[in-house]
């Protein structure tokens, strides 16, 4: 019975030790290029609704562009992470 409670309780840190800070996958921009991407799509989508024609120019060619585009704006947006400054080197 005390192993199954040992098990449960969480692990304590010891003196001295800080808890480590993470930092977060997404930042600002990835959010805002995320709603870039989606907003493309769903513009896309949009415009080869209102043709409605199956042979029409927008809804043949321009849309599926738009919506591609978005696709991979959505791509990029999750993959993007702004570069670090490098560390300078001691001469």
């Amino acid at each position: 019975m005390a192993a199954a409670k040992k098990a449960i309780e969480p692990r304590k840190r010891r003196r001295g030790q800080k808890r480590k800070s993470t930092k977060m996958v997404f930042v600002r921009k990835n959010y805002l290029l995320l709603l870039l991407g989606l907003g493309l799509v769903i513009v896309g989508y949009v415009i080869m609704r209102l043709e409605n024609e199956v042979d029409g120019f927008i809804s043949l060619y321009v849309a599926p562009l738009l919506i591609l585009g978005g696709y991979l704006e959505v791509m990029y947006a999750i993959f993007y992470r702004e570069k670090e400054p490098e560390p300078e080197a001691q001469s």
